[in-house]
């Protein structure tokens, strides 16, 4: 089921965005194999298997890949797949007899996702790292913060998620796409960098423009506008706010029963400081409760801040099916949706390797034939 069903793939196991992209690729119908290494990689956390949900929908088998034996076994796989996805540091592949060139050897038609943080080249690209120093390289993660505090350190949506896994799936896909009318596989470098980077266009666009105030925090999209940001309530809840159009500005005023004139202009930079100290007492004054009952589903851009616990619960989350229970655990579905080839609901992942080669082999030997 869903609209990937019929696409093979290999991957060989990795942390963050590699897992990330082989999960939206499962999600969405690809039979994705797993090929784990003997000793997986101590991020320091442990839990139980069906908790690492990046880990959904597929099977996974344990090899020594520094075994001559356990890669010819890959490379079998590899003859009738569509797809190998690798997250090693430049190079590691190729010493283990796994690279392009062996691979695509094989099978002409592979489409060969490789992800890493810095890139297959440049002089950054053998270094270790993580979400937070590509994100610090591109630009964007010195833009994130309050006026006058540090650059606040975002969760690895922008990086490793955004920046590196979602590029990945859009990089294999056009490839894939593109084999079909040339039955020739290549390459995809997807880099967090480059990912990260693009994902900042529009802000790069407002730089150059003369736009945007490299000063964090003086910005209508970076907490400095009093329309865009978060405020907290009586009880300690917390709301967003975003009405950047003057038209939703004017509703939340008025739902607020605040003196448009005397808050100064919306686009007035002079006024914002005081604008938001007014905006902030009044949303103080009631529970965060009180202000969904009085601005929810209105045109004023607003929605409460929820915890990971409680977002699942929201009734726009709960209409919409944005999350599902699967073993117990509670997680996002996939996404987007699909009018036919509707996906199937996540399958969890497994707690050993429990994949027999041979047989998956023979089958996707036959698949292809």
């Amino acid at each position: 089921m869903g609209p990937l069903q019929g696409i093979r793939i290999v991957e060989l196991a990795g942390i963050g965005p590699g897992p990330m992209a082989c999960m939206l690729l499962a999600d969405l119908g690809a039979t994705v194999l797993r090929i784990d290494r003997t000793e997986a990689a101590d991020l320091g956390v442990k839990r139980p298997a069906k908790y690492n949900l990046l880990l959904r929908n597929r099977q996974c088998a344990m090899l020594d890949l520094k075994q001559p034996a356990a890669v010819e076994q890959v490379l079998e796989l590899v003859e009738n797949a569509d797809v190998l996805i690798e997250g090693f540091r430049p190079g590691v592949a190729e010493r283990l007899g796994l690279g392009p060139e062996p691979c695509l050897a094989r099978n002409a038609r592979l489409v060969y996702g490789r992800m890493t943080g810095w890139g297959q080249t440049g002089p950054l690209a053998h270094a270790a790292g993580h979400d937070v120093n590509y994100l610090a390289l591109t630009g964007a993660l010195n833009a994130i913060g309050r006026k006058d505090q540090a650059p606040s350190i975002p969760l690895a949506l922008a990086g490793d998620m955004g920046g590196g896994a979602l590029y990945l799936v859009m990089g294999v896909l056009a490839a894939l796409l593109e084999a079909r009318g040339s039955g020739k596989g290549q390459v995809v470098d997807a880099a967090i960098v480059d990912g990260a980077a693009s994902l900042a266009t529009s802000f790069y666009g407002l730089h150059a423009a003369g736009l945007w105030d490299e000063r964090r925090g003086t910005n209508i999209l970076d907490s400095g506008a009093p329309f865009y940001e978060v405020y907290e309530c009586q009880d300690g809840g917390w709301i967003s706010v975003g009405p950047i159009e003057a038209r939703f500005y004017a509703q939340l005023l008025q739902k607020l029963d605040l003196d448009a004139e005397a808050l100064g202009g919306q686009h007035d930079r002079s006024a914002w400081a005081q604008a938001k100290v007014q905006i902030a007492q009044r949303f103080k004054s009631r529970t965060r409760q009180q202000w969904c009952d009085l601005l929810e589903g209105s045109d004023v851009c607003f929605a409460p801040v929820l915890s990971f616990a409680e977002a699942p619960q929201h009734a726009h989350m709960k209409a919409r099916g944005t999350f599902v229970e699967v073993d117990g655990v509670v997680q996002p579905a996939p996404a987007p949706r699909f009018s036919r080839t509707v996906p199937a609901m996540p399958r969890p992942p497994r707690e050993l390797p429990d994949a027999d080669l041979a047989a998956i082999a023979a089958e996707w030997r036959a698949a292809r034939n």
